[in-house]
């Protein structure tokens, strides 16, 4: 039973969760869209994120950090990347420093696709954006860099709580 809410922060407190919550939502609806019409399933979609967020970041992955963000085995991440190749979405490199480390990229083709699909969201987040002075977007930013440290920080915990299902004595 959900108690009554009487001062105005517990009441923005929980009108905060749940836009936070529905903005999850519709943003894996939207992803899971993309992600049909180009034959992508979850772990794809995730990969491809993943891919891309670390390129901007200047720090391109290799295929063992993808697995790793991913909670993937070396063998399932060799899977997925030569089907991301296959399709066009990503590329592998050698580091140009060290020739023995693969680098993976978003492919041109993988890049247009996500480009034209997602430039709409794009311009709304823009226009949505405008309407904030930049002391504001300063408290938006701070807040979620906070809460996207604590889903991460939760989704590792989850990671490690997992334990192998016992096996029945028989």
């Amino acid at each position: 039973m959900y108690r009554r809410r009487d001062t105005r922060r517990e009441l923005l407190v929980a009108e905060i969760t749940a836009e936070l919550r529905r903005y999850c939502g519709d943003a894996q609806h939207v992803g899971h869209a993309f992600a049909g019409q180009h034959g992508l399933n979850a772990t794809d979609l995730q990969a491809l994120i993943a891919v891309m967020d670390a390129e901007l970041a200047g720090e391109p992955l290799t295929p063992g950090r993808l697995g790793e963000q991913l909670d993937l085995s070396s063998g399932s991440v060799t899977a997925l990347i030569d089907r991301l190749e296959r399709a066009g979405h990503i590329r592998r490199d050698r580091d140009t420093t060290d020739r023995r480390k693969i680098l993976l990229h978003y492919a041109d083709r993988g890049a247009a696709l996500a480009t034209d699909f997602f430039r709409p969201l794009g311009e709304r987040t823009d226009q949505v954006m405008a309407g904030f002075r930049d002391d504001e977007l300063e408290v938006v930013y701070r807040f979620m860099t906070a809460m996207s440290t604590s889903i991460r920080e939760h989704r590792d915990a989850v990671r490690s709580a997992r334990v192998e299902p016992r096996r029945r004595a028989g």
